[in-house]
């Protein structure tokens, strides 16, 4: 903005009048406005052992494969005896899971799932084969484990029951809240330790705690594991260990200093 010469001969005394009533901001009075603080920002890692599992397995019956045609459609009487022939294997794994002691509403068996499937062409000399299709049908089924120790009896009932495929063990913890609290509450102590121990070092006192947040919430996630064998040759049948799962918590923690004792 510009002031005409007469105008800015009043303004800038004026300026300076008011300027000159303002306190000074000295070092002292900044420093009593900075509010005296110790931050500690920290990381805990909490590992707990699983004590529940879920199995994850799948069974499944093919139609006969035959020759690929301009317009293909699966065969349904052959379908209807495939899916009879899975339907059959799965209540007889469901019995041999149940024998073990399992409790039923723990077992759940899928949807079927239908899927056609090409088969990789095959040559012969100079002649090729017109491809061939089959049908699949599979019903996946999923186990619910309470108790650890069934393991090996369960995993045993599935392979005697001929399943085409187990697609391991998915760890877990029954009371997952509890689990993250105690990583939470284990972050929070070691920040409080060295926020102490950084007081006593430097000769200062810890005040109020003034400000607290997350910088990592703790997350449990469900561990997935494929089957581990630790039996030896002549030794005890298969043990099945479950390790551990870590849980990682984050916090940051503000302590007012109060004056030197």
């Amino acid at each position: 903005m510009t002031f005409p010469r007469p105008a800015r001969a009043l303004f800038l005394p004026a300026l300076a009048a008011l300027l000159s009533l303002a306190p000074p901001l000295t070092a002292s009075a900044l420093a009593a406005e900075t509010p005296h603080r110790l931050d500690i920002q920290t990381q805990a890692e909490l590992a707990v052992v699983p004590d529940r599992a879920t199995l994850e397995a799948r069974l499944w019956e093919h139609t006969p494969a035959v020759a690929q045609t301009a317009e293909h459609e699966a065969d349904a009487d052959a379908l209807r005896q495939a899916r009879q022939r899975l339907e059959e294997r799965a209540a007889a794994l469901i019995q041999r899971l149940e024998a073990q002691g399992l409790a039923s509403e723990a077992i759940t068996a899928g949807s079927l799932q239908v899927q056609p499937q090409r088969l990789p062409d095959t040559q012969h000399g100079d002649d090729t084969q017109e491809p061939r299709v089959r049908t699949r049908l599979q019903r996946p089924v999923s186990i619910e484990v309470e108790d650890l120790a069934q393991l090996p009896g369960l995993l045993d009932a599935l392979t005697e029951a001929g399943v085409n495929a187990l697609d391991g063990i998915r760890y877990d913890l029954s009371d997952r809240e509890a689990a993250t609290d105690e990583a939470l509450v284990k972050a929070l102590e070691k920040a409080r330790h060295k926020a102490e121990l950084m007081a006593e070092t430097l000769g200062i006192e810890l005040g109020e705690v003034i400000a607290a947040s997350e910088t990592r919430a703790p997350v449990f996630q469900p561990r997935m594991m494929a089957m581990s064998d630790a039996r030896a040759e002549g030794a005890a049948p298969t043990e099945y260990r479950p390790g551990t799962i870590t849980i990682e918590a984050g916090v940051n923690v503000s302590w007012e200093i109060g004056p030197k004792p």
